[in-house]
């Protein structure tokens, strides 16, 4: 089939490894325009992109989806489209330049996390199951009809980076399956009307840590949150990351809420409802060190230190 492939991050780097290996011609790749990264902020190209340069497949950048792309996008005459993460929204014109449609492989289980930040949600949300869905797009946002999913278990302690990972991989064989659906003249299925929830983008406000919460909510915060935006809280008014950390008791008294203590191998923080061990932190301005380490660099020590919220 001739397939125009659109994605930008590393997420959607397998499912492009799959179409090429099953030896479908990909026309085009769309992606998003180069953008500053690192610390000199050097103009810099996609992941995919990159891989698609790699492949020797052309590249478009579009900064819009403007009529010239859907122009671009017609003449290119292609049967199908796949869309893994594009990070631009399709118009109505562009959606229907491709005779087979657009189809999507999203990291939920559709209709639940409809949105930007389904994975996210999902950990936060405390969910034992996610999965991918591989739909065609329509109007409104990720509300197509399905062809195929595919139930991937949360593991304990997961972080929502580490999930991401996983999916990515195990939905590039349900998002070439759909393609080999929709070219075989398949018919997608409608969304279920019920169970419909959305995943709004988590800002970074969104990631400050109440401790007065239980464990057990700020530890799914903590995995939601990592690698981006990470979760954070105030110390002497700065801010200070938690990248990982898991509910645990002392054989001490409980700690009250944002207050810390430290043993030679752990450092201790307490919640609403019991203690936790802080696993990997950072200072402001200091790279991250385990939380045991940090404390042990305290001049005065952590005792009767506390959180500012």
């Amino acid at each position: 089939m001739r397939i125009i492939f659109a994605g930008t991050p590393e997420t959607a780097l397998p499912s492009l490894r799959a179409l090429v290996e099953q030896g479908h011609e990909i026309v085009a790749v769309l992606t998003r325009p180069d953008a500053p990264a690192g610390r000199g902020k050097k103009l810099t190209a996609s992941p995919v992109a990159s891989l698609a340069d790699q492949l020797g497949l052309p590249v478009l950048k579009p900064s819009k989806a403007d009529d010239e792309l859907v122009a671009q996008v017609r003449g290119l005459d292609a049967d199908v489209a796949a869309v893994v993460a594009f990070g631009m929204l399709l118009p109505q014109a562009l959606l229907d330049a491709v005779p087979g449609g657009w189809i999507n492989l999203h990291f939920s289980l559709l209709p639940r996390w409809r949105g930007a930040a389904p994975v996210q949600r999902a950990i936060w949300a405390g969910d034992a199951v996610s999965g991918v869905t591989a739909f065609r797009i329509t109007k409104p946002l990720d509300a197509g009809p399905v062809y195929r999913t595919l139930e991937v278990p949360v593991e304990p302690g997961e972080s929502s980076g580490a999930l991401l990972a996983r999916l990515a991989e195990l939905g590039a064989p349900v998002l070439a399956g759909a393609i080999a659906d929709a070219g075989a003249g398949i018919q997608p299925v409608p969304q279920p009307t019920s169970g419909i929830t959305t995943a709004a983008k988590i800002r970074p406000a969104d990631a400050q840590i109440d401790w007065t919460r239980p464990a057990a909510e700020i530890d799914r915060l903590v995995r939601a949150v990592s690698p981006d935006p990470g979760a954070w809280t105030l110390l002497h008014g700065e801010r200070f990351k938690v990248f990982t950390a898991t509910p645990a008791q002392r054989a001490e008294p409980r700690l009250a809420p944002g207050e810390l203590a430290a043993d030679r191998r752990h450092l201790w923080v307490g919640t609403g409802d019991g203690d936790m061990q802080l696993i990997q932190v950072a200072a402001a301005g200091r790279k991250p060190m385990a939380g045991a380490d940090w404390a042990r660099g305290q001049h005065d020590g952590v005792s009767g230190v506390r959180f500012d919220g």
